[in-house]
């Protein structure tokens, strides 16, 4: 059996983000492979060991103080070093003692702004999904200013592909780099990589039961799911409501985050009163339900590199409005989804009022798009259609290292 090697410095099926994704890739894949997982163990989390006991994990302590602030330490990820030189050192060590890995793989992070431990170790690897890097148009720049000071931070990521060599040589000596859209591919166009190919950075463990909407009545039920943020464009959203009062329509924001005040402000002064309800963060089974209960699904996010809620929404059987950028546009066609250009917040309210109107006047429509959205969901976005298609990649590169 394949020896592989599986780098995620978080792993945990009870969390959310990062920490879950490579728990599904990890409890996957140690199903056909025989698999030793290096991670992280978060202080106020649960082991990975318990949760994946068909692997073989070797998990560190994440250093004092990394976890206290979350936001903080999702993006900046200051624990990244000190795992990279104890992944490193263990594989050494291992290798040294007379282990063989036929492989690796590191699906997270996600952003690419982050080396691997494997580069230069000389075991073939298989680098993403990879994504981020997406600057907001140059329209929406005076609008964006709820976001925490050290999300600016991320101006430094094209940089730091063109001249930090160690993040650089990732690049290159990965057999494979995934990227979850293509323009990643674009983002790395000076950098000599030996393969590239486009995956999701994520996926749906199940389809949920089908949802009938044929006989519903009463106003049109759109729905927003997602951190808020200034880039995930509910505040457009909510302004498109403003153009299109003459519908009946009410639409659930389900979420919370820095952009909430400024968003719930935007309702209040266009005098939309009732019509857009905030929830705040939801647990699961709260937000299946706001599924269950939507019509439209309603994303506009402009600088979204990956995210699950399209996926899941589509999996709901629920036509999408979303702009056409990043993962968005990778995970929809035309038939599911009204995706949109994004040139200004003006251009993209009125972009999104037209496709609630073309919707809401539609019915027929849009049942059709979601039922080839559900359908869609089935057939590609499943994380087992996700790990069928990684294990091609990595016969690529068995084959190719053979």
């Amino acid at each position: 059996m394949t020896r592989l090697l599986l780098i995620a410095p978080t792993c945990d099926g009870t969390d959310v983000g990062e920490s879950w994704v490579a728990y599904n890739w990890a409890s996957r894949l140690g199903e056909r492979y025989d698999t030793t997982l290096l991670t992280y163990h978060k202080r106020d989390r649960p082991l990975a060991t318990p949760q994946l006991p068909g692997l073989r994990v070797v998990e560190w302590r994440d250093p004092p103080l990394v976890g206290r602030y979350e936001r903080l330490n999702s993006m900046m990820k200051p624990g990244y070093v000190p795992f990279c030189g104890k992944a490193r050192r263990w594989v050494r060590r291992a290798i040294a003692g007379g282990e063989h890995f036929d492989l690796a793989f590191q699906p997270v992070p996600v952003a690419m702004r982050y080396p691997s431990p494997m580069t230069g170790l000389g075991i073939p690897f298989v680098f993403g999904p990879v994504g981020g890097g997406l600057s907001s148009p140059p329209a929406f720049g005076a609008d964006e200013d709820t976001s925490p000071w050290f999300v600016r931070l991320r101006a430094l990521d094209g940089w730091r592909l063109h001249h930090d060599w160690l993040l650089r040589r990732t690049y290159e000596d990965a057999a494979c780099v995934l990227g979850i859209g293509e323009y990643v591919r674009t983002q790395l166009e000076d950098i000599e990589i030996q393969a590239f190919r486009v995956m999701s950075e994520t996926g749906l463990s199940e389809i949920p039961p089908p949802v009938d909407r044929s006989d519903r009545t009463g106003p049109v039920r759109l729905l927003y799911v997602g951190r808020l943020v200034r880039t995930k464009g509910a505040r457009d959203a909510i302004r498109a409501l403003s153009l299109i009062r003459d519908l009946e329509v009410m639409f659930d924001i389900v979420g919370d985050g820095p952009d909430r005040d400024a968003c719930e402000s935007e309702a209040r002064e266009l005098g939309l009163g009732e019509r857009v309800v905030f929830h705040g963060a939801q647990p699961r089974s709260a937000v299946s339900e706001r599924y269950r209960a939507a019509d439209v699904f309603v994303f506009p996010s402009y600088q979204e590199p990956g995210g699950n809620v399209v996926p899941e929404a589509m999996s709901f059987g629920l036509p999408v409005v979303v702009c056409n950028r990043g993962g968005p546009g990778l995970a929809t066609t035309d038939d599911c989804a009204i995706r949109l250009a994004v040139e200004s917040p003006e251009a993209l309210s009125q972009d999104v009022a037209n496709a609630v109107r073309t919707l809401v006047n539609d019915s027929a429509l849009r049942h059709k798009m979601g039922m080839i959205a559900r359908k869609r969901a089935q057939t590609y976005l499943m994380w087992d259609s996700k790990v069928d298609e990684l294990s091609e990649i990595f016969e690529h590169v068995l084959a190719s290292a053979r």
